[in-house]
């Protein structure tokens, strides 16, 4: 479909004398006024030559040339918008914004909503990870984070606004007559584009070797690799504005021209200083080679010290450490961005995402001797982009705080990397492999945060190998850069199809929240189980709300709602018992204790989200909830676990809010509208789908898309009480809270259990604390007069040992298994044993609840005869499916086959016996 010559026959290109031709190098179609052309004019197809000899008129930095690009498309009758945030809070199938059509799929796309303008243009960054290995190696052709201008136009059945002939002459204009450049160095590639949910044919813009563009006809709908027609063809353009700047001023790399200041401040703080004809030549070189692997990268260096005449070694050495400030300077930005979005590095989501840039911008620091800068840099970036995107400078404490707590945290990883490593080799080695599998790194880098290249530090004199794959960050993200689609039960599909002939369900709940009773007319009954109705005051589950619970009556007969679901605009009611009949005139009656509960719950979470955001931070977003009728719980993203201050601060100006009666007010709002009044921040509870969505608004506390129940005001919660906060996962606190009548409860039974735990201290409440310190203080010293009373049995313990000895080839071996028994006072009587008798070798068992834990001894003259506890204690734990290690005199492991602990006996007299052989 791509290379079809119909898509292209473009009056631009026929009045203007282009011909079509295809790449001598790539094979691919393009367009051009160069008669004797042979390639596309994109790399590799083609080396640099605009390097040194920009073809421009003149030089613009990124804000000039944003700017130049922004007004020349607002002269041809387009209106600025402002940019999107990056992440993209309003789609439920991408994470991040990695093109500016972004911001318009799907409803503006497809016709859901109205464009904000049309045509209009927009400079907005993107975010992609799928070449991240490559951001440093290509020397500005990739980078992760970008500033992508979109000019667009959204054509309707009848209503066309322009297409493809307007798309390209508008481009050619800013390249030829804004910029300067001669149109027979400028060729169009012919190619298909497809991003987002949408596909179309596009064609790429190229100057000298660089592609600076992607004009897109989207007309198609990408269904799973379905392509269905769309119903607004859209004109899709991406004009990379760093690679526009870049071919204005020539610079040496992609980076000089982009982050010239940040990337010279970044050399300054290494004391690496590089010939610009070395930077230069690998520029060039680069463009023509992606490296892909180790080979690549070496053939480059190669071509380069062979056009310098220098030491390819030298080269490499040099050209390492300038990709990595390459790298610095690239995913620093991005991590900046993200962070003052509110991204809190994690495991899961775009977490992931911003910890995995973290840890490649710290590794590229090591490699460069600057971790001590990270702060520094970080600074760097907030100052010099926050003049544009003023979001910066407003969250730079929060920004600088997380990335604090991020290094902290990796820190301690790096601490523990090199023992996880080795006990990982010795195990891979003792089933005869010789090589790290990729899987394997993948998993230390996933679970354990150790980047490859560390892995691979960790086994240098380990004697095993590791590959790393060239793509292993690309690998990564692309794991965790999708959002995985809920299935839809079968139930639900079933159900679709007979109700599809129904009218829309009129939702009571939300013109008369307060409403307990209503009559209605029965539409349908399916099953003898699912009812619907006319219209209803029984509120469907969603938006993290359970369904409400009540009676349908009719004819002196009652049915229980069990549940209640909205498929479409549809309301089901599942009921047990009697069923009316289709056009039976029935009374509903809502369980009112539960649903002015869940009413409750569910304003508190809102008003709980505005005191979190107060003490912890902008960055605190929602990551789940679930409203209760005893209580709830609100997820939220924070880098630490909450302290106590913090919740308390947090409880207090909750139920501040609460006292203060604010109106809660809930309306329907245009989606584009809303989010113009109030920002992105309305998606807190995720995307919302719709024309039109449903915004509830605390006074100025909060505002956020919500389709929940709630009260009328802040001061009918009553009350609000945190019960408890747990670190479910790397990234998000669990807050447990209740509300009303449900947290007087729970207040209530802490008082009984303090009042109980009083009178059996048999002190006043206020003196409870000081009791149990007093109590716990005489616990110690009790503890501690045992511990020596303990010791003192050792010496007759460890002749009782030595007496049931084993007699092992000069030496005298004991294995004895233990219950429960405190390890520490193992380990001293055992370090008795070998001090009475230095031939000894004792093994302590220890079983603990569903594991066994393996404490070996080796006496002086038994290590001098060969035994090695190490080695030992690692290969027992083997048969207990666990890893072990140590020293020479003292070795630990561990296990959960409870199963197999006989064996271990035999098999510590066996690996005995050929440690003292040896």
């Amino acid at each position: 479909m791509a290379n079809e010559k119909s898509e292209f026959n473009i009056p631009f290109f026929l009045e203007n004398d282009f011909i079509r031709k295809k790449c001598n190098v790539c094979n691919s179609y393009y367009w051009t006024q160069n008669q004797d052309g042979i390639n596309c004019s994109d790399s590799p197809c083609q080396e640099y030559t605009f390097i040194g000899k920009p073809p421009t008129k003149k030089s613009y930095d990124i804000d000039g040339m944003r700017d130049l690009f922004l007004s020349f498309f607002e002269r041809n009758d387009h209106k600025i918008i402002d940019p999107y945030p990056i992440v993209a809070r309003w789609r439920d199938d991408v994470y991040l914004v990695g093109a500016s059509i972004y911001d318009f799929q799907p409803y503006v796309t497809e016709g859901i909503i109205q464009p904000p303008a049309n045509p209009l243009v927009i400079s907005q960054p993107c975010l992609r990870f799928t070449d991240v290995d490559n951001v440093g190696p290509t020397a500005g052709r990739h980078l992760v984070i970008f500033e992508m201008g979109g000019a667009h136009a959204f054509n309707y059945p009848k209503k066309e606004v322009y297409w493809k002939d307007n798309t390209i002459r508008l481009h050619h204009d800013l390249l030829t007559k804004e910029l300067g450049v001669k149109s027979e160095l400028i060729s169009y590639k012919e190619g298909f584009w497809s991003g987002g949910g949408n596909a179309g044919p596009d064609v790429e813009g190229c100057v000298e070797g660089l592609e600076i563009s992607t004009l897109v006809f989207m007309s198609y709908i990408n269904d799973n690799g379905n392509l269905k027609e769309m119903p607004i063809k859209t004109v899709d353009t991406g004009y990379g504005i760093e690679r526009w700047s870049w071919l204005s001023q020539g610079s040496p790399s992609g980076f000089h021209a982009a982050y010239s200041p940040i990337l010279n401040k970044i050399l300054n703080f290494s004391g690496l200083k590089i010939d610009e004809k070395l930077i230069i030549e690998n520029t060039k070189i680069s463009c023509a080679n992606v490296p892909k692997t180790d080979q690549d990268r070496l053939l480059n260096r190669k071509k380069v010290a062979k056009r310098l005449e220098m030491d390819v070694e030298e080269i490499d050495v040099l050209l390492t450490k300038l990709e990595a400030a390459f790298t610095i300077s690239d995913h620093t930005k991005a991590l900046c961005f993200l962070l003052s979005e509110g991204v809190v590095p994690s495991n899961v989501r775009e977490g992931y995402l911003a910890r995995l840039l973290f840890r490649r911008s710290y590794r590229m620091m090591r490699i460069l001797g600057i971790e001590k800068n990270l702060v520094d840099i970080a600074d760097l970036q907030i100052a010099y982009w926050s003049k544009e995107f003023k979001i910066l400078k407003r969250m730079r404490d929060e920004i600088v705080e997380a990335i604090k707590v991020e290094e902290s945290k990796y820190k301690r990883t790096l601490e523990r990397g090199a023992d996880l490593v080795k006990r990982l080799s010795t195990d891979i080695k003792s089933k005869g492999k010789q090589e790290i599998p990729s899987s394997v790194l993948v998993e230390l880098y996933d679970s354990h945060g150790l980047v490859p290249d560390l892995t691979k530090e960790f086994t240098k004199d380990l004697d095993i190998k590791v590959k790393i794959p060239n793509n292993f960050f690309s690998m990564v993200a692309e794991r965790h850069s999708k959002i995985t689609q809920t299935q839809e039960q079968p139930k639900i599909k079933d159900l679709e199809k007979k109700i599809s002939s129904l009218p829309a369900t009129r939702a009571i709940y939300y013109e008369e929240p307060y409403r307990r009773r209503f009559k209605s007319k029965v539409l349908s009954i399916l099953g003898d189980k699912y009812l619907v109705l006319k219209e209803t005051c029984f509120y469907p589950e969603g938006g993290g709300q359970p369904a409400d619970y009540g009676i349908i009556n009719f004819k002196n007969k009652s049915a229980k709602v069990l549940t209640v679901q909205k498929i479409g605009n549809v309301i089901l009611h599942e009921i047990t018992g009697p069923s009316p009949k289709v056009g039976e005139n029935v009374e509903g009656e809502v369980d009112w204790d539960r649903r002015f509960s869940l009413m409750r719950h569910h304003t508190s979470t809102h008003i709980l989200i505005g005191a979190i955001r107060r003490v912890l931070g902008e960055h605190a977003w929602q990551a789940g909830a679930e409203k209760g009728v005893e209580k709830s719980r609100l997820d939220i993203s924070h880098y630490e676990s909450l302290k106590g201050e913090q919740i308390e601060k947090i409880e207090e100006l909750a139920c501040e809010t609460i006292q203060k009666n604010i109106p809660v007010d809930k309306m329907w709002m245009p989606r584009e509208e809303a989010e113009h009044s109030y920002g992105f921040r309305i998606y807190q509870g995720g995307a919302v789908p719709g024309a039109e969505i449903r915004i509830v608004k605390v006074g100025d506390w909060d505002v956020e898309a919500c389709g929940g129940l709630h009260l009328n005001s802040t001061g009918e919660v009553g009350i609000l009480k945190i019960l408890r906060t747990d670190r479910i996962q790397d990234g998000v606190e669990r807050i447990i809270f209740a509300s009303g009548s449900q947290a007087v409860k729970y207040i209530q039974e802490r008082d009984r259990i303090l009042l109980e735990t009083a009178s059996m201290l048999n002190v006043p409440i206020e003196r409870v604390i000081k009791k149990i310190g007093v109590l716990l203080d005489e616990n110690k010293k009790i503890r501690k007069n045992l511990e020596k009373l303990r010791e003192q049995t050792f010496p007759i313990e460890a002749d009782e040992l030595l007496e049931k000895a084993l007699q092992v080839n000069g030496t005298k071996l004991i294995v004895e298994k233990r219950i429960n028994e405190n390890e520490e006072n193992l380990i001293k009587l055992g370090e008795e044993v070998i001090t009475k008798d230095t031939s000894s070798v004792l093994v302590f068992i220890v079983v603990v609840n569903n594991s066994i834990r393996l404490l070996v001894h080796v006496g002086k003259k038994a290590m001098e005869l060969g035994a090695d506890a190490s080695k030992l204690a690692d290969q027992l734990a083997v048969i207990i499916g666990g890893k072990g290690g140590g020293r020479k005199f003292f070795g630990q492991g561990g296990g959960t086959k409870i199963d197999n602990i006989e064996k271990i006996k035999p098999a510590s007299k066996e690996i005995l016996s050929k440690q003292l052989k040896k």
